[in-house]
């Protein structure tokens, strides 16, 4: 039965589910998942029909719906249980589990509002990661209606000067933190690739822009944020090596 994801094509977070499938299909080549990506602002007219809460990445499996990015990838760890994510071992799964929450609450809203405080100024690039492989009619609606998305994003997402440079300290700390850590450790949890790995490399992705994202990358991201990506790489290695040997684009 086929799969289908409800999704973003910028978002980390359903970047995370892309990866994750991607690494089922590695051990189930008959797994088949279809994506419908959504335009951001709109979206929400499509999302409330299928789920409780209008948020993305859903999937779609049959008569099932499974909404929390973590939530799915325990789903497919029970259905497709080959190249499990989750370890088997008790307190590995534990450890797992913590690094995955740390980087779904601690990180990846900071990379998202640090990111969109940048962005959201350059209307084009904003409207060229929204509608890629979307509707037809996506470029010209956000013509229309960027203005008022903008300043809707920036208070659902509290993006301001303020909140933009916490962000960014926050993500300077996990960025340290992960640079020592995998200076000594290959993996985050034990002696495999795990969640924990896919969740850390995929929510700061967008500050790395690694080539097996799933996305075009403009030519160049505005200077602010084009520094921080080059002052981040030298201590970003291990996600880049994580991309190159567990991110297969199927």
């Amino acid at each position: 039965m086929s799969l289908v994801l409800y999704q973003f094509p910028i978002s980390h977070y359903c970047e995370k589910i892309r990866w994750a499938l991607d690494y089922k299909k590695r051990a189930y080549p008959d797994l088949n998942y279809t994506i419908k990506n959504l335009l951001p602002g709109p979206h929400v007219s499509t999302t409330k029909k299928i789920a409780k809460k209008t948020n993305v990445p859903i999937l779609v499996h049959g008569d099932k719906v499974v909404q929390n990015f973590s939530d799915i990838i325990s789903y497919l760890d029970e259905v497709f249980p080959k190249n499990p994510l989750t370890p088997t071992d008790d307190a590995l799964k534990a450890e797992a589990l913590a690094w995955e929450r740390y980087f779904d609450k601690e990180v990846g809203v900071h990379v998202r509002r640090y990111c969109y405080h940048i962005l959201l100024e350059y209307p084009a690039i904003v409207i060229h990661f929204f509608t890629q492989n979307g509707v037809w009619y996506g470029p010209l609606l956000y013509r229309f209606i960027f203005q008022k998305l903008r300043k809707r994003m920036r208070t659902l997402m509290d993006i301001n000067d303020e909140t933009a440079a916490q962000s960014r300290e926050q993500i300077e700390k996990a960025i340290d933190k992960m640079h020592v850590h995998f200076n000594e450790h290959p993996y985050l949890v034990g002696s495999d690739f795990s969640r924990a790995d896919l969740t850390a490399a995929s929510l700061l992705a967008p500050l790395c822009v690694p080539d097996n994202y799933g996305v075009i990358w403009p030519d160049r991201l505005p200077d602010e944020l084009q520094k921080s990506v080059t002052a981040y790489s030298a201590k970003t290695q291990w996600l880049h090596k994580f991309y190159n040997n567990y991110r297969t684009l199927l």
